[in-house]
């Protein structure tokens, strides 16, 4: 089973030239799931691997630049006449939000199912749950999402089950499954069961023990790194993260590769990544349309694909690459945005809840990222 993250936006609170605002392609078999939909995310999918039908959207937190490429994204899939279900997940307030910004994107022609996650909800699907993990950031609630996989068969010794008198062929399939076969039981032949892959998105959050806690022994710990070290005080005040304190996370969390995102637009990534692997070396920071590749450990490591790669092609999603295999390559040079203090936003209709007000204006990074 194929599994790989696709970046759609790696910035924060307002794009650039160089980088969209907050959005991340899951694509595991046939699935593909996506973490977050800021501004001018149908567009990235459409510049990039195309605007296939999604089956789910997750939102980590109802700050807009994290939710508002939705209402367009729901109405290009109503014009190219969806069918299939769509669910949207997401914090307590995410019915309101949709509520008061439907009159954007109107009557659907495909049902739209929204989902409200309390904290530590663990959304079962096939063959992997979807767990939502509180964080801590400038909102009532926020949070990151965990994939788990289900555990795996363990490894089928095809010697000695020949010897004890079963075929190869479907009768191996049958023990991996934990069928008795020919009076063969499968733990005469299999090994221990082994784990499956887990992938933690954490958003917008300042540094947090959920988050230590939620990713210990992940594969990827995909994590915001809003801000270099110069600049602590000011993540510490907006609560965001630096890209050392996301790999002081990273470390004690032993997770195999880290990857920061909701890079600002004052720094190159190549910078923050700098900043990351000065305290674990294992760290990528990736542009828009990068892809990571999680392939099961016994196939090797998490690793970067850069999108020039892959420019033909949908995401990567699994096999040996020679472009960028747990390296980054030197950033090109990012246009710096004024350090002018600047407050952006957009208001939604009057009456909201604090939830859906909260996403009434930026994130207040546009002001406090600039």
């Amino acid at each position: 089973m194929d599994l790989s993250l696709f970046f759609l936006g790696t910035g924060g609170a307002t794009p650039s030239a160089q980088r969209g605002l907050p959005a991340t392609l899951i694509r595991r078999g046939g699935e593909q799931l996506l973490v977050d939909c800021g501004e001018g995310t149908q567009r990235q999918l459409v510049r990039s691997v195309g605007l296939s039908d999604l089956d789910c959207v997750l939102i980590t937190h109802f700050h807009a630049d994290h939710w508002l490429g939705l209402p367009g994204m729901l109405k290009s899939f109503a014009l190219r006449e969806r069918e299939k279900p769509l669910s949207i997940y997401g914090p307590p307030g995410l019915s309101e939000l949709m509520r008061a910004i439907s009159f954007v994107y109107g009557k659907l022609p495909y049902p739209l199912e929204i989902e409200e996650l309390e904290p530590a909800h663990a959304l079962r699907r096939d063959g992997y749950a979807i767990v939502a993990v509180p964080v801590r950031h400038r909102i009532a609630i926020a949070y990151g999402y965990v994939l788990i996989e289900d555990q795996r068969p363990g490894h089928l010794d095809a010697a000695e089950a020949e010897r004890l008198g079963v075929r190869p062929g479907p009768d191996f399939g049958r023990l991996q499954r934990g069928e008795t076969v020919a009076g063969v039981r499968p733990e005469q032949v299999m090994g221990p069961p082994r784990d499956g892959r887990k992938v933690v998105l954490t958003g917008d959050t300042a540094p947090c023990e959920a988050v230590r806690i939620a990713a210990d022994g992940a594969d990827v710990l995909v994590h915001e790194a809003t801000f270099a070290k110069a600049d602590e005080k000011r993540a510490q005040q907006t609560l965001h993260s630096t890209a050392e304190q996301a790999a002081a996370i990273a470390s004690a969390a032993h997770v195999k590769l880290l990857v920061i995102t909701h890079v600002s637009g004052r720094y190159a990534g190549g910078q923050l990544r700098d900043e990351a692997r000065a305290v674990f070396a294992a760290t990528e920071a990736p542009r828009d349309f990068d892809a990571i590749v999680v392939p099961f450990p016994e196939r090797g490591g998490p690793h970067l694909i850069r999108w020039r790669a892959n420019a033909a092609g949908a995401p990567p999603t699994g096999g040996p690459t020679n472009a960028g295999r747990g390296r980054s390559a030197v950033e090109g040079s990012v246009r710096r945005d004024q350090d002018a203090e600047r407050e952006a936003g957009g208001h939604l209709p009057a009456g909201l809840s604090t939830h859906a007000q909260n996403a009434s204006a930026w994130d207040g990074d546009a002001v406090s990222c600039a």
